[in-house]
């Protein structure tokens, strides 16, 4: 019943301002990136592997 209830909220928006944005990875909706589409630590995998072009560790 729960279940039911909380996919039946996610389809019925009431209110389009209130979406959350969430990491397309892993569904976290805190540190969130809008440039890239993920959050902080799912950002920091990815680049640490090479997987996102343009961006590069930084040493100064």
């Amino acid at each position: 019943m729960a279940k039911t209830c909380m996919t039946y909220r996610e389809q019925r928006r009431k209110y389009e301002v209130r979406v959350r944005n969430r990491c397309r990875i892993c569904g976290r909706p805190r540190g969130y990136m809008r440039r890239f589409d993920m959050c902080r630590i799912c950002f920091r995998h990815e680049a640490s592997r090479g997987r996102l072009p343009g961006v590069v560790k930084s040493s100064w």
